[in-house]
């Protein structure tokens, strides 16, 4: 089966959070969504997308933007709006980015052609993801996603970004802090941990094996 080996990394996280991993080829967006979540530590709470610039491309569950952009890319589909119309600017700036759902997408055209991409997780805190293509290879041999390496603990959900991420620790990590019981307690209910590689791999295998059809 012919696979990628990709590095995730959380941009601008210190020390950086990343993990190194091979995806089966032959899958949708939303199964490499379900594969960055997992294997980060993310639990799938809020919206996310995949951003191709280069071809004015933006992929993504957000299901308002793909219903705006259908509804007007097909009443425009062969003329532009009047200024009338569109006074702002709006109605124009929906239609020129391709808005498509993750799970009709494949990754395969995408990842061998820019090599790197970013996927955003969360609109509020605003996760970036930097996701590059490390190689290809031919012959893997299993039908799901499996963690090589990584290091960094997920930051919790809600947390308020990479800011929010650094006050949280500070309280976390010192006895002396204020905030530390009650930062405690919080960030385990949000079930915050180590990096674990066993058990994200677990988590992997269980979820994310292909079902073959029969």
């Amino acid at each position: 089966m012919k696979a990628f080996q990709i590095k995730i990394e959380l941009i601008d996280s210190e020390p950086l959070i990343w993990r190194k991993v091979v995806i089966p080829a032959d899958v949708t967006f939303k199964r490499l969504h379900d594969t960055i979540q997992f294997s980060m530590g993310w639990r799938d709470y809020h919206l996310y997308e995949f951003e191709f610039p280069q071809e004015k491309l933006r992929i993504t569950n957000d299901e308002e933007s793909y219903e705006e952009f259908k509804f007007y890319s097909a009443k425009y589909k062969n003329k532009k709006p009047t200024k009338k119309e569109d006074s702002h600017g709006i109605i124009t700036r929906i239609i020129e980015i391709t808005v498509r759902q993750p799970q009709t997408v494949k990754i395969d055209k995408y990842l061998e052609k820019y090599k790197t991409f970013e996927y955003i997780y969360d609109f509020g805190d605003y996760w970036r993801h930097k996701i590059e293509l490390e190689k290809t290879i031919e012959d893997y041999e299993f039908d799901y996603p499996i963690i090589l390496e990584g290091e960094g603990a997920c930051p919790p959900e809600d947390v308020g970004g990479l800011g929010g991420y650094k006050e949280f620790l500070e309280a976390w990590n010192d006895p002396k802090h204020p905030e530390h019981e009650s930062m405690r307690q919080w960030g385990e209910s949000q079930h915050y941990r180590e990096f674990d590689i066993d058990f994200r791999n677990d988590l992997l295998k269980t979820c994310l094996k292909i079902k073959k059809v029969k």
